[in-house]
């Protein structure tokens, strides 16, 4: 048996431009996708905090330390500057893999700077 376990999370990252006119995807800085273990095209899911919007799209990469998150394509219809969003990634693992996985969680600030980051633990409430 398969189960899709949470594979990384960039936690209440704030959007800096949503744009319309462009092919599609999620644009995060270079930084943030090193620390959250997110490659260039991978799958991603995206929990608007805002609004409620939940959609997918893909990564792509932004210039390192710009601290960019852009909303692009038709998921811009989701998402305006401004709002919070929290960044998922999953990952297909057996019982026995899964039993021992632990997630990167990487926090960041409204500058989109990384406070802190952890490997399975939830921040406290």
């Amino acid at each position: 048996m398969k189960l899709t376990m949470l594979k990384s999370k960039v936690h209440r990252a704030t959007v800096t431009h949503a744009e319309l006119d462009y092919e599609g995807s999620c644009a995060i800085d270079q930084d943030l996708l090193d620390a959250a273990n997110i490659l260039q095209f991978e799958q991603l899911h995206i929990y608007n905090v805002a609004n409620g919007e939940r959609f997918t799209t893909y990564a792509i990469t932004a210039p390192r330390g710009s601290g960019t998150i852009g909303v692009n394509g038709a998921a811009a219809h989701k998402a305006s500057s401004g709002d919070l969003l929290i960044i998922c990634t999953y990952a297909e693992l057996d019982a026995a893999e899964a039993a021992h996985f632990n997630p990167t969680l990487v926090y960041v600030d409204h500058d989109n700077s990384i406070t802190h980051t952890s490997h399975g633990h939830l921040a406290a409430a």
